[in-house]
């Protein structure tokens, strides 16, 4: 009887564990109905063992399954030529069509896929093949240009594998990893190889944070699965630097972490929800740190704070070090925007700072990316809006919204409501990176921008 009555309790305490687990994975419900599978975190990684004593066959068959083929067929109409009309008797105003191919991952059972912006960009038809050869014509969901993801729907007569997500923030260097892609309709590839870094960031505006592997990817493998050996997807590989075009030594991918709030952004909103922390600055070396006056040579000094931020509602200040957000230790630039890209606005973030060497951490209420401004010597800065970017034909740029330093106060009227295309020769694609370049000079240093004032004309001025 008490051997009934133990067996009976661990049955039923199995059962609880079970459904609880089911819950915890599968029952993540988006506006759009669908569901995304996220993995557990707890599972030991073999980081230690050569790639002779792991066993990559299972995380590769899961794979191949959920990672597709996507192919973007772009139209374009061909410019006028007399001469080449004259002598070839070739026409312009004729389409020309173009076909580009890539990867995708598929991430429900009712077809939603993801892959990389880069791969359906200027698409005017989009088609999908499954690792078992049927094909089907796909609609665009949605994009985030600035992270390269875009997300894609096909409806399928049949319940489709998809992937399960990993937690790319416990990603540790030196993991093994999987690059899974489907190039050129060849059926899945697979390559393996290690993590070498994180939160690389390749851009000039500074928000992006990719995996860097030593995994093989071709340009065919963009969109592709950059998978743990669990086959759980940490990431989405996008892009190789090499001075060929193809695979020479490292490759990256969109975290895991990032993409599935990118996706699930576009589920439930139809765009991207940024939240912003509200502080610019530099992030710590040897450099900076003596250049700052502190001893610290890691972590993100704190410049500035942006006006109607969370950063300054909180209290945070100029010479604030912020180390740590929630459990995430923040060595750098990266760091921060990697994890505050996972977050929306109105999400709470807790700071960890130094301030005059004393540990502190602040709770911060992320803002919407447009409400907040950044100030700069007198100089009020904000991203465009749509009325902006219609009425001056622009799709990128920064806006003055306002002047206050005195030396340009007689000039206010002409560069108040005036867009910035560059700065020192960069072009200025938004206020994240136009932040980053003025917070990168010293206190007396001058900085030449391009412009177009409210009536249209284009200015060089040295502000």
């Amino acid at each position: 009887m008490n051997k009934f009555s133990s067996l009976l309790v661990v049955s039923l305490l199995s059962g609880t564990i079970t459904l609880g687990a089911y819950k915890l994975l599968f029952d993540s419900n988006n506006g759009s109905g669908s569901k995304l599978s996220v993995a557990s975190d707890n599972y030991s990684r073999n980081v230690s063992l050569g790639a002779e004593n792991i066993d990559f066959t299972v995380a590769a068959e899961n794979a191949v399954h959920y990672v597709v083929h996507v192919k973007n067929v772009s139209v374009s109409e061909l410019p006028s030529n007399p001469i080449m009309e004259y002598f070839y008797g070739y026409r312009g105003g004729q389409q020309q069509t173009q076909v580009g191919t890539g990867s995708g991952v598929i991430i429900s059972e009712d077809g939603y896929i993801v892959t990389n912006n880069h791969v359906i960009q200027n698409a005017t038809e989009l088609e999908v093949t499954l690792n078992n050869n049927k094909s089907y014509k796909a609609k665009l969901v949605g994009t985030d240009s600035k992270m390269d993801v875009a997300l894609l729907k096909v409806d399928a007569e049949e319940k489709l594998p998809y992937a399960t997500f990993g937690n790319s923030d416990n990603m540790k260097i030196g993991e093994w990893v999987l690059a899974v892609g489907n190039p050129y309709n060849l059926n899945s590839t697979v390559t393996a190889g290690i993590v070498s870094a994180k939160a690389r960031n390749l851009s000039k505006d500074g928000i992006q944070s990719f995996i860097q592997t030593d995994a093989a990817v071709n340009p065919g493998n963009s969109g592709g699965a950059l998978v743990n050996i669990r086959g759980e997807l940490v990431g989405i590989n996008t892009m190789i630097s090499s001075p060929t075009g193809s695979y020479a030594g490292y490759s990256f991918a969109v975290p895991s972490n990032i993409t599935r709030k990118i996706i699930e952004d576009l589920m439930e909103y139809g765009n991207v929800q940024r939240g912003v922390l509200g502080v610019e600055g530099s992030e710590l070396n040897s450099a900076v740190s003596k250049e700052f006056g502190v001893k610290e040579t890691q972590g993100f000094y704190v410049n500035s704070v942006s006006k109607n931020s969370g950063a300054e509602k909180a209290g945070l200040k100029k010479g604030d070090i912020i180390i740590r957000l929630d459990n995430q230790t923040i060595n750098g630039y990266s760091d921060l925007t990697s994890y505050i890209n996972t977050k929306r606005p109105n999400d709470v973030v807790q700071v960890g700072i130094l301030r005059d060497s004393d540990k502190k951490t602040i709770p911060v209420k992320l803002t919407k990316k447009e409400l907040v401004n950044v100030d700069y010597k007198g100089f009020e800065f904000e991203d465009l809006n749509a009325d902006d970017k219609k009425r001056f034909r622009l799709s990128e740029g920064v806006k003055i919204k306002d002047v206050t330093n005195e030396e340009y106060l007689e000039y206010a009227e002409i560069l108040k409501g005036s867009i910035i295309l560059s700065i020192d020769g960069n072009k200025i694609t938004s206020m994240d990176q136009a932040s980053r370049i003025l917070n990168s000079k010293s206190n007396n240093q001058k900085f030449r921008v391009v412009l177009i004032t409210q009536n249209g004309k284009q200015l060089e001025m040295l502000l």
